[in-house]
C-alpha cells in the first residue's frame, strides 16, 4: 500500500488527509475504523457497485463494531440531480443518523459527488470518506474536495467544497471495471502529464499497452502518480480561486458536450479526451503549441482508445453551453491552453473568431 497526503492548511488548524492506493484495501476495513468519530456509518453507492462490493465493505466494518446503513442509488451521470441527492437525505433523516455519523461513497464520480454533497449539506456537515471504484474516481474526482449535482443548463454548477477525511483507492476494484470505463478514466491521467508533468507524459506514451492490460504494478503507479499531481495543486488551490483551474484542460469542451449529448451519453473521461483534442487544437491556432505536439495528443489518446472527434452540437449551441462554464468571469470565456506538453496556461482572450474556426474545422468539417 502507497499513501499520498493531501496537505492543506487554513488560518485557524492544519487540515489534510491521506490517499491510500493498493489491492486489496477494500478488505481491510480497520483502515477506516481511525477515521470515524463514531461507531455508525451511511454507504451510499449505486446499483452497479453494490452487488459487487457493499456487503464486503459492510460486512468488514461491522465485524468491527461498526453499525452501517446502505443506500443504493440508481446508476448514471442522468441520475446526478435534486432527486436523487434527495434519495440520500431521505435516508439520513429516516435513519437518524447524527453529526458524528460518517457518509462513505463506494462507487464512482457520480456516487463520490452526491455523497460528498450530502455529507456537505446534511445537518451542516457530517463527515465524509471516500472509496472510489473506477479509475477515474480514483485519479481524479475523489481527491480535492468538489462535490455537487448538475443543473440542466450546466455540468457541476450546484455543490461545495468539501474535504474527505480519508481516501482508500483499491486498484483491485478496477477488475470488474469495464473496459470503456478504465479508457474513460485514462483521460484523466493523461491529463496530468499535459498540464504539469512532462515524464509521466512520456511513461504513459511508454507504457499505455500495459496500463490498459490492467497490469497490476502500471496501474499502481498510474494512480499514485496521478493522485500525487493532484494533491500538490489541491495544496496550492484548494477553492479554485487560481492554479488549480488548469485541471480543467479540455473541460470547457468536455462539459458542453455531456450537457449538449445528454448527460451519460459520453462519458465523462471520453468527453474529456475529444474536448482536450479540441484544446490542443486552439492552443496551436493560438500560435502556443506546435503542430507536433498536437500530433502526440492525439496519438495518446488514439492509443488509449478514446474519441479525438467531438460529436457536431453545431458551433451555436457549444458557444451557448460554453458560455454556461464555471470559469467565465466578468462575461469572457476562459479556456485552458497549452504551451506545450506538461505547460498549461489560463486564457481569458481567446479571439471569437479563433474559437468559432477551431470549432468549424475541427467538429463541423471533421
Amino acid at each position: 500500500m502507497q499513501t499520498i497526503t493531501v496537505e492543506l492548511a487554513s488560518a485557524a488548524n492544519e487540515r489534510g488527509y491521506p490517499i491510500l492506493i493498493g489491492a486489496g484495501i477494500l478488505d481491510q476495513p480497520d483502515l477506516i475504523l481511525p477515521y470515524l468519530l463514531q461507531k455508525r456509518v451511511a454507504i451510499v453507492t449505486n446499483t452497479t457497485v453494490a452487488p459487487l462490493y457493499l456487503e464486503r465493505l459492510r460486512m468488514g466494518l461491522e465485524s468491527h463494531g461498526v453499525a452501517a446503513i446502505s443506500i443504493v442509488l440508481p446508476d448514471g451521470e442522468e441520475h446526478k440531480n435534486w432527486q436523487t441527492l434527495n434519495l440520500i437525505f431521505d435516508a439520513l433523516l429516516s435513519n437518524r443518523c447524527e453529526r458524528n455519523t460518517t457518509v462513505i461513497a463506494l462507487g464512482g464520480g457520480v456516487i463520490g459527488d452526491l455523497a460528498g454533497f450530502a455529507a456537505a449539506t446534511y445537518l451542516r456537515g457530517v463527515p465524509f470518506i471516500q472509496v472510489p471504484t473506477t479509475l477515474l474516481a480514483q485519479v481524479d474526482s475523489s481527491v480535492g474536495g468538489k462535490t455537487g449535482i448538475n443543473h440542466p443548463l450546466g455540468k457541476n454548477m450546484i455543490g461545495a467544497f468539501y474535504q474527505p477525511r480519508v481516501v482508500l483507492a483499491d486498484s483491485a476494484t478496477l477488475g470488474t471495471l469495464p473496459e470503456r470505463e478504465l479508457r474513460a478514466g485514462i483521460a484523466e491521467i493523461i491529463k496530468y502529464g499535459l498540464i504539469r508533468d512532462p515524464a509521466f507524459f512520456e511513461w504513459l506514451e511508454q507504457n499505455m499497452a500495459q496500463l490498459l492490460a490492467r497490469d497490476p504494478d502500471v496501474l499502481n503507479e498510474a494512480i499514485r502518480r496521478s493522485c500525487a499531481n493532484k494533491a500538490e495543486v489541491v495544496a496550492a488551490d484548494e477553492r479554485e480561486s487560481g492554479v488549480r483551474a488548469l485541471l480543467n484542460l479540455g473541460h470547457t469542451f468536455a462539459h458542453a458536450i455531456e450537457n449538449g449529448m445528454g448527460y451519460g451519453v459520453w462519458l465523462h473521461g471520453e468527453a474529456v479526451a475529444a474536448g482536450t483534442l479540441l484544446a490542443a487544437e486552439l492552443s496551436q491556432r493560438m500560435h502556443l503549441l506546435s503542430t507536433a505536439e498536437v500530433g502526440r495528443i492525439r496519438k495518446i489518446y488514439l492509443q488509449a482508445g478514446l474519441p479525438v472527434v467531438a460529436p457536431d452540437l453545431g458551433v451555436e449551441k457549444y458557444l451557448h453551453l460554453m458560455g454556461m462554464d464555471k470559469k467565465v468571469e466578468g462575461g469572457k470565456m476562459r479556456f485552458v491552453l497549452l504551451k506545450r506538453i506538461g505547460k498549461a496556461v489560463i486564457h481569458a482572450e481567446v479571439p471569437a473568431a479563433i474559437l468559432t474556426g477551431t470549432l468549424v474545422e475541427c467538429i463541423v468539417n471533421a
